[in-house]
């Protein structure tokens, strides 16, 4: 969420940033509302002052012992008029708040300004040696490996659940498992990170405080009985994990990884995403999360983004990194990396991590801050996540870049400790 008094400075900023992310700019509404809160409450101090005088007054009438009766039908009056308008300010206020539940997250100065991911901006490039794009063979995809092995039934996953529930049968619920593991161990050993297991259920402030609702409510999956969502992804419930605390500064940055399945009810796109898990509504994923300095933010970005390239330099998975442009920024970030793993069956590039600062827009609406020893203030922290990765696509690419001629499965070597085999066929 924005700081109100940053909208009313900066007002034309505010609403040039909303454009760049081709957001509803509703700013003048909320400084109509912000400016009748702000009048209505000076005229209810100016009352209550009043009010406070007569009282006394009143008091110094009846020690006299004269009437004080018309004195206290007046303030009666003003009294009345008092409650009116601290009914109007809350009302006013229940609209600025749902206002202000809108309004994006501006753009970082470094994104680049565009429309759509067509101006997305690639950041850099990795390909593990001797990788050639050129294949003399047409690679099976996926879904063609999966049945072919037994190791994805997409069809009984439909049958239990619906479209976009994957089954994972045999060795590629093993190799599934393996990569969880992996990328975890690698996240908590050699990146600093603190496991959490998160639940899976949030309670609606929780989705509020990361930025999901409103705006993004009607791609949650809700249980309507019990008032919660299940989350799309960890960063929920870790994030929410500080939710109205004061962080002890010494304690700064605070890293935690956890596993989670994630639910999004639209996840993708139809037709050519629609098959196998190019488009799926759960999926598996270890998610990275940051709490730091507002000062750091931008070189703890960096070193996130860092951390979820190490697995894939790991598995060797061909990569690029798109810095996402202003129109292709989610609601509450201020800048995000794409990660994106090579399909050669599909002969592209598929989205299977993002790296984002919220700066302290994710704090703000979660109440999470820190005392400045030098300051001695309270700020907001700045947050940040990453997926450390989403497995979907991920396994997409593991599939297809390992498969052999004959249409087996070379395990990567990173995971055979985890998985006890080398080889699926």
């Amino acid at each position: 969420m924005l700081d109100l008094k940053f909208i009313r400075d900066n007002a034309e900023i505010v609403k040039q940033g909303i454009a760049n992310k081709n957001d509803k700019d509703t700013i003048d509404e909320v400084l109509k509302l912000d400016e009748q809160k702000r009048s209505s409450l000076q005229i209810v101090e100016d009352l209550k002052a009043q009010r406070n005088k007569v009282s006394q007054e009143v008091g110094r009438l009846k020690k006299a012992g004269k009437n004080a009766d018309a004195i206290i039908a007046k303030m009666k009056e003003v009294s009345d008029k008092i409650k009116e308008l601290d009914d109007n300010i809350r009302e006013i206020e229940d609209k600025l708040n749902s206002l202000l539940e809108w309004i994006p997250n501006l753009p970082h100065a470094s994104v680049p300004i565009g429309k759509s991911a067509l101006d997305n901006v690639e950041y850099h490039q990795w390909l593990p040696e001797a990788f050639s794009f050129e294949t003399n063979d047409k690679p099976l995809d996926h879904v063609e490996l999966g049945k072919k092995l037994n190791i994805l039934d997409f069809e009984r996953g439909a049958k239990i659940s619906g479209s976009g529930f994957p089954v994972y049968v045999g060795k590629g619920a093993t190799l599934e498992r393996a990569l969880i593991n992996y990328m975890l161990d690698l996240h908590i050993n050699s990146h600093g990170y603190t496991e959490v297991f998160p639940p899976f259920l949030v309670n609606r402030e929780s989705m509020r405080g990361t930025g999901q609702i409103p705006k993004l409510e009607e791609d949650m999956y809700f249980c309507e009985k019990d008032d919660v969502f299940l989350i799309p992804t960890a960063e929920v419930p870790i994030t929410n994990l500080h939710r109205n605390e004061i962080i002890d500064e010494k304690n700064l940055p605070i890293k935690y990884a956890g596993y989670s399945a994630c639910f999004r009810r639209e996840a993708g796109s139809y037709g050519k995403d629609s098959k196998g898990f190019l488009r799926v509504h759960q999926f598996n994923k270890v998610e990275m999360v940051k709490f730091v300095k507002p000062e750091n933010s931008y070189s703890e970005l960096e070193s996130l983004l860092s951390d979820a390239e190490d697995i894939l330099k790991a598995l060797k998975i061909p990569f690029k990194v798109l810095t996402l442009c202003s129109g292709d920024l989610s609601f509450a970030a201020a800048k995000c990396y794409d990660i994106e793993t090579w399909s050669p069956a599909e002969n592209r590039w598929l989205e299977a991590s993002s790296c984002s600062n919220f700066e302290n827009f994710q704090a703000r609406r979660a109440n999470i801050r820190f005392r400045n020893k030098e300051t001695k203030k309270l700020e907001f922290v700045h947050t940040l996540n990453g997926s450390g990765l989403a497995t979907s696509r991920l396994m997409v690419s593991i599939l297809e870049n390992y498969q052999t001629p004959e249409g087996k499965i070379i395990v990567p070597a990173v995971l055979q400790k985890y998985t006890g085999f080398n080889i699926i066929g």
